[in-house]
């Protein structure tokens, strides 16, 4: 079964992005990485949209910042839970201060 996919101003008319912004997303999310044809042109897959809605999600509406929703996308994705993040960063800070 094909999968559909869609060029980069499909998918900015069906998500009320610009190009630019999906251009700049790739770069700094790297679970989107949209197939290239032989031309360069992107294309991109219904999943891609679904992390597009979630990382627009998670900087318009939750107002993350980027390193923020690139950090829920990894935990979600089965990353290092939160919890132990900050159990390690807290355990740093303790060296540092008996140092």
């Amino acid at each position: 079964m094909l999968q559909r996919t869609y060029k980069i101003g499909e998918v900015a008319s069906l998500t009320g992005l610009k190009p630019f912004v999906l251009r700049f997303w790739e770069t700094e999310f790297p679970q989107l990485s949209p197939v290239r044809t032989k031309k360069g042109q992107r294309l991109y897959t219904d999943e891609h949209l679904e992390l597009i809605s979630r990382i627009k999600s998670l900087l318009y509406e939750e107002k993350l910042t980027i390193d923020g929703a690139r950090r829920r996308l990894s935990e979600a994705a089965g990353g290092q839970p939160l919890l132990r993040r900050v159990y390690d960063e807290l355990q740093a800070i303790r060296r540092m201060l008996d140092a």
